[in-house]
């Protein structure tokens, strides 16, 4: 009788969650590669984006939102809700060769909606891991993965990185012919129609447009062929002086192509909102766009992002302030602004709160704030805690790092020798100079000392072993011809993660006398030290 009983409650238990995630939205989160912030019709941009004009006439503009300067660690900022710096994936990005990926302890946003009932996809790029089975999106939280486990796999097949294919569909290589933007909004499109109505999904749809290397169908290209480019000097020394560089070489511009590809990837963008429409779910669907950093404004990248100031690679605002835009006809407003800082950590816990959905983050605690109530309530989440982002992309040695708030913004420039150091320090009242004009460093030594104290103290969180920046692969390196097969599967590998060389008694020391440069011990946020850090 009360095994009867017990399986009743179960029952009504498993029918009452149903119930809720039934009524729960549907989430769909598009990631673009490299765009720029003044590369869109509403920014007032040459480029037709009437599918991205939409969402901002529909729904609520991000205008302050904040990624990283590279790809890989606006990634896991976003999957985590976490800062990359913890991750040991904060300076550069994962390349083929390495070994690195996201620790499998940390838990992924996709693995809180699908606790929730939320049938989860991924279609596109993921960048967050490859040599592990334990890294791939579908030990990450998502039931369907249908895309690339690298960047620049090109737009047309063979799809592949360093000639090995890289197109999968669940672990197991497939072949596609077609335009790789159009092929990822018909396999999301493909989903919706398909999906289990009686749940809500959650799609996660990263392009790789518009990254280098550029290319278009030939209508696209054909509609911009004539394109001048007429952009405005990006004021990043290195950034100009590719654009000039690539004059004095007599190459022609990538900016026709680049907005060939930027249009391609909103009619893309565009055929999954039909399709939302078409399914009449589009009231119920909450539709998050952001581009993974700012506009690649250099020669080759054909981006513009003025006038903000650098782009992609860069702690300038135009390599880490994104265009953004948060549609969700039942519960918002359209032609909406949020002025208020939300960064790429701020999506998980903020879209858990919009959805009900619990975190699931047991193990390590959020860095993201829930920003929820801010866009639907228009409630005021000043910044008193300082905002923290650093790349070393693309010079080995060659750091640019900020920290910032709703007042105050320090950018560095670090060039790092073999038997030196320099630093360059730009502060700016960035609530005043939102495009960086006006160094006040002489002006405000005592700020100046008191924020690069913080960024220092900020990047001693790092794994010795995290991301660098890495352009070529170790000597003699090869890749796998097909990347499907690389990772190593669950069964084939040790339960725990790898203890290092060092005896386990000597960790903790070890992890001291390393100081500032880098920690043995994952998750150690030190205290400040001198000469060396005890974790917290």
């Amino acid at each position: 009788m009360c095994r009867i009983n017990y399986l009743v409650l179960l029952f009504i238990a498993l029918q009452a969650t149903l119930t809720a995630a039934a009524e729960r939205p549907n989430v769909i989160i598009m990631v673009a590669d490299d765009l720029g912030w003044s590369d869109v019709g509403f920014h007032g941009g040459e480029i037709d984006t009437p599918s991205l004009d939409r969402l901002a006439a529909e729904g609520v503009e991000l205008s302050r939102f904040y990624t990283t300067p590279i790809c890989s660690p606006t990634r896991a900022a976003l999957m985590t809700g976490r800062d990359p710096m913890r991750l040991g994936v904060a300076y550069g990005v994962i390349m083929p060769w390495m070994n690195i990926g996201i620790h499998p302890q940390e838990h992924f946003m996709p693995q809180s909606f699908q606790a929730a009932g939320y049938q989860t996809a991924m279609v596109g790029k993921w960048h967050l891991g490859h040599a592990l089975q334990a890294y791939h999106p579908n030990e990450r939280g998502f039931d369907h993965f249908y895309g690339h486990l690298h960047t620049e796999v090109g737009y047309f097949p063979p799809f592949g990185n360093q000639g090995g294919k890289d197109f999968q569909l669940n672990g197991q290589s497939i072949e596609r012919d077609g335009y790789e933007t159009f092929i990822l909004a018909e396999e999301v499109s493909r989903f919706i129609v398909q999906r289990q109505q009686d749940r809500p999904f959650f799609i996660y749809m990263p392009f790789i447009a518009p990254h280098t290397p550029l290319d278009a169908p030939p209508a696209l290209q054909q509609k911009y062929a004539e394109l001048q480019d007429t952009r405005l000097p990006a004021r990043s020394k290195n950034t100009d002086e590719t654009r000039k560089m690539h004059k004095l070489m007599l190459q022609p511009s990538a900016r026709p192509m680049y907005a060939a590809v930027v249009d391609g990837m909103d009619q893309a963008i565009g055929q999954v909102l039909d399709t939302l429409d078409e399914q009449g779910i589009a009231e119920n669907t909450i539709v998050l766009f952001f581009s993974d950093n700012g506009g690649a404004a250099y020669a080759s990248g054909g981006a513009d992002n003025v006038p903000l100031r650098g782009g992609k690679g860069e702690t300038w605002e135009g390599g880490i302030r994104v265009v953004s835009l948060l549609r969700w006809p039942q519960r918002l407003a359209g032609a909406q602004r949020m002025d208020q800082i939300m960064t790429a950590m701020d999506v998980f816990p903020t879209l858990a709160a919009a959805a009900e959905v619990i975190p699931g983050n047991d193990t390590f605690e959020l860095d993201g704030l829930n920003l929820w109530p801010a866009i639907s309530e228009g409630k005021p989440a000043p910044r008193q805690d300082l905002v923290f982002f650093a790349s070393e992309t693309p010079i080995r040695g060659s750091f640019m790092l900020t920290a910032f708030n709703d007042h105050w913004k320090l950018v560095q420039e670090v060039q790092q020798g073999l038997l030196s150091a320099s630093v360059t320090n730009y502060l700016f009242k960035i609530s005043e100079d939102p495009h960086e004009y006006n160094n006040l460093a002489s002006e405000h030594p005592a700020v100046v000392t008191q924020m690069a104290a913080a960024i220092h103290q900020w990047r001693t969180m790092y794994p010795v072993a995290g991301t660098r920046s890495e352009l070529v692969p170790p000597p003699g390196w090869r890749a796998p011809r097909d990347w499907s097969s690389y990772p190593r599967s669950i069964e084939e590998t040790q339960d725990q993660a790898a203890p290092g060389m060092p005896p386990a008694y000597a960790i903790k020391p070890l992890d001291w006398q390393h100081g500032e440069a880098g920690r043995l011990i994952y998750n150690c946020e030190p205290y400040k030290f001198a000469g060396g850090g005890l974790c917290r």
